[in-house]
């Protein structure tokens, strides 16, 4: 029996977090590893004591057709990195790597180049975690090296034209 790798080990581990998910659009999963030791784990859900989406059986973004990446102020979830990053000390983020899987609910397909969003990527960068791995595919992934985020400072970019 061949050995999986460490890396897909971890998305695996992060891939069965999805399965916690309440979003009614997209399943994500996220793991904070250090030192070969899982600090914390997130799924997308609503807030503790809130409705999800799953019981309200709808999703306000889907129902008004807004794209990937757009509007998240009205949705109900607080993300998978989010609710990792919250459930760890800082002192045990710092250094640590975060594996994300994000997987379509409708289809079970994993997200097509899934990545952090603008607010998880400043909540990343000031927990002091190193990198982001993300699956692609059941054994392809990505490394995303923080510090890149920090240098191609994506909210300086002229989003509205002005």
């Amino acid at each position: 029996m061949e050995r999986r790798d460490k890396t897909n080990y971890y998305l695996d581990i992060a891939e069965s977090v999805t399965q916690r998910c309440t979003c009614l659009r997209r399943q994500y999963g996220a793991i904070i590893v250090r030192n070969d030791e899982v600090i914390s784990t997130g799924y997308t859900g609503a807030p503790r004591g809130r409705k999800n989406c799953t019981d309200l059986g709808y999703c306000i973004r889907a129902a008004r057709n807004i794209p990937r990446g757009e509007r998240y102020e009205l949705c109900r979830s607080v993300h998978a990195e989010a609710n990792a990053i919250i459930s760890a000390s800082r002192q045990e983020m710092i250094g640590a790597d975060l594996y994300l899987v994000g997987k379509e609910t409708e289809t079970g397909e994993y997200v097509r180049n899934a990545s952090s969003c603008s607010m998880c990527r400043r909540l990343i960068i000031n927990a002091g975690i190193r990198n982001v791995i993300i699956r692609d595919t059941k054994d392809a992934y990505r490394v995303i090296p923080v510090g890149s985020w920090i240098e191609e400072d994506d909210s300086l970019q002229d989003r509205l034209g002005y």
